[in-house]
């Protein structure tokens, strides 16, 4: 429906001052931070996307996967028996069989997501994007991350776009589709919204920021922008879409800050696995080191915390 992106206009000096208050938020404390940081861990894609990954690297990963945060520390916080892993395990396509296999003889039921469609650039031809996506959820993928041609935005050609991400969605079958924006790489907020607005209208069921990979990754402006994007499209279609910051998220104070912008723009309702992640690799390092302070007083050595 082009007629809903014709006139998008973005208010970008509001968005921005919008942007610094939320910086200025005030976090929770104690055991209310607690609490907080283990719904973030819930909702983090845990990720290696990196040239050298290798079968046992992928191995870990998946075991801290099940065990993101010592038992002895959820057990001080009464969280031992919750069931509480990561949203879920994120590779690339080649390394899917080594983590569907890892988490299945770990008995766990955390979905592997794989990257595919081009990534990080999106510069291949539509029919090697179409058959990565295929082979993906052949190996095992139960979540794909795919990337757009920013081109496409670029140049203006949304009908071009919105065909090539229906195809990808048709391509993942009854995977689930997270649809990568590269926001860093639109140009401006009002192609970040334009295109996250044709990506949900052609089935995606999360949208994401980046790919890690950019220069600019997940900023405030952007995630105030594709959150007011999900918003609208809920009011018009009655339809519920995810959204996923990713890339430069390495501190439990900024994974905080990213769940309470997310419930004040989108409700509590958001801040579940099924409708909100977070993209990282290092976020979970930092988030086990707060607990483990919240718990015992101080902060863990290098050698007490796995990874």
């Amino acid at each position: 429906e082009l007629g809903w992106i014709s006139k998008v206009y973005v208010n970008r000096p509001a968005v921005v001052r919008h942007a610094e208050q939320i910086k200025k938020w005030k976090t929770v404390k104690g055991n209310w931070q607690a609490a907080w940081l283990l719904k973030a861990v819930t909702c983090i894609d845990l990720t290696t996307l990196s040239g050298d990954d290798t079968p046992s690297n992928v191995q870990r990963l998946c075991f801290k996967a099940k065990h993101p945060i010592r038992e002895d520390l959820l057990k001080a916080l009464d969280m031992h028996d919750k069931g509480i892993t990561v949203g879920a395990v994120c590779v690339y396509p080649a390394r899917v069989p080594d983590a569907v296999n890892t988490l299945k003889a770990a008995g766990c039921n955390i979905p592997v997501a794989s990257v595919a469609a081009g990534f990080p650039s999106g510069q291949t031809p539509l029919e090697t994007k179409l058959s990565e996506i295929r082979l993906a959820v052949e190996y095992g993928a139960r979540e794909i991350d795919i990337v757009i041609s920013r081109s496409l935005v670029l140049t203006g050609q949304w009908e071009s776009l919105y065909e090539e991400i229906r195809l990808c969605r048709a391509a993942c079958g009854e995977a689930h589709m997270k649809t990568i924006l590269a926001t860093g790489e639109l140009g401006s907020l009002a192609n970040v919204y334009k295109a996250s607005m044709i990506a949900m209208m052609a089935g995606s069921d999360f949208i994401k920021t980046s790919t890690g990979k950019e220069v600019e990754n997940a900023t405030f402006p952007v995630g105030i922008v594709m959150m007011r994007a999900i918003k609208e499209y809920c009011w018009q279609t009655g339809y519920k879409v995810g959204f996923k910051p990713a890339g430069g998220i390495r501190t439990a104070k900024e994974a905080i800050t990213w769940l309470m912008l997310v419930k004040d723009e989108l409700g509590v309702e958001w801040l579940t696995p099924e409708l909100f992640r977070l993209g990282a690799s290092s976020l979970l390092g930092d988030i086990e080191q707060q607990i483990f302070y919240h718990v015992t007083g101080s902060y863990a050595l290098q050698h007490e915390l796995a990874m």
